[in-house]
């Protein structure tokens, strides 16, 4: 005759044995076709399954990973960003906002559309896309341009387009435009007849860097010129080529007394009126 084993009570609540049949399922501990709590706590006692904590992450081994999903997504490896975006999801320290982002992620289908763009660029063919903005707004481009662009830990499509409505850069850059990758919904991309433009709409800017910052200052793969001014001691006079005044002043804010636009004077005004709205906010 066969030897029972002893029973035990446990007092949990109803969510916590539905969590717990769940991880006996997933470790194929079944009666019959229901899921055996008792062979999962034998299994822990025994030492076949292992117990870890599930909270002792560091921020940053949970923000390198947040970063290596976003890296994967942008780059239209959507299977592998979604392994990663699961393996977070098994984490309790993850805040709310970031656990409800991640959640999104995964509901992404696997697509194409990145090899797409890839194709289309390498070939210079134009095409149409379609695009959901911050506020989940869709838009519908015509590309002429594009190449991909790595900023500020992700990658995005800087284009020129045929629409301008929406666009507050200056008016002889409102065709072009920087679209974030991951907002490219599926099946959303068409080739479309026309030319194939050489680049982005352009224009000079002229810097002048002071100071100490003069004598550190390196050139950017932007910059057309670089050269120090005879008529102005310890200045350097850089003109850099500028498709985007929105990451063009985030460019140069860090540089901060030690650099001033010179011209043009569209470019220059722009700035100050920036710089006038942060004084205003701080109501000094």
């Amino acid at each position: 005759m066969g030897r029972r084993g002893q029973s035990i009570t446990l007092s949990i609540s109803d969510r916590d044995k539905a969590q717990l049949e769940q991880i006996a399922t997933e470790q194929g501990m079944m009666w019959g076709d229901r899921p055996n709590i008792s062979r999962l706590v034998e299994a822990i006692a025994r030492r076949e399954l292992l117990i870890g904590r599930n909270n002792d992450w560091s921020d940053e081994r949970i923000r390198a990973l947040q970063q290596a999903m976003r890296s994967l997504t942008d780059t239209g490896q959507i299977d592998e960003a979604q392994i990663v975006a699961s393996l977070l999801l098994e984490r309790s320290e993850l805040s709310l906002p970031l656990q409800s982002e991640i959640e999104q992620s995964l509901q992404m289908p696997s697509v194409a559309w990145r090899s797409q763009i890839d194709q289309y660029i390498r070939r210079q063919v134009p095409f149409q896309m379609t695009y959901r903005d911050a506020a989940d707004r869709p838009f519908m481009f015509t590309i002429r341009h594009a190449k991909i662009s790595f900023r500020e830990k992700r990658e995005y499509l800087e284009c020129w387009c045929d629409e301008t409505e929406g666009n507050h850069d200056l008016p002889e850059l409102q065709h072009n435009w920087t679209l974030r990758l991951d907002r490219i919904p599926d099946a959303a991309l068409v080739s479309v007849s026309g030319q194939w433009r050489s680049g982005l709409d352009t224009l000079d800017a002229e810097l002048h860097i002071l100071g100490g910052l003069a004598f550190a200052y390196q050139s950017r793969p932007a910059d057309k010129l670089n050269e120090w001014m005879s008529d102005r001691p310890n200045t350097r006079r850089v003109v850099r080529c500028v498709s985007n005044t929105f990451w063009f002043f985030r460019e140069i804010l860090p540089y901060g007394e030690d650099c001033v636009i010179v011209k043009p004077d569209s470019l220059r005004n722009r700035f100050i009126a920036k710089l006038r709205s942060l004084y205003q906010q701080y109501e000094i």
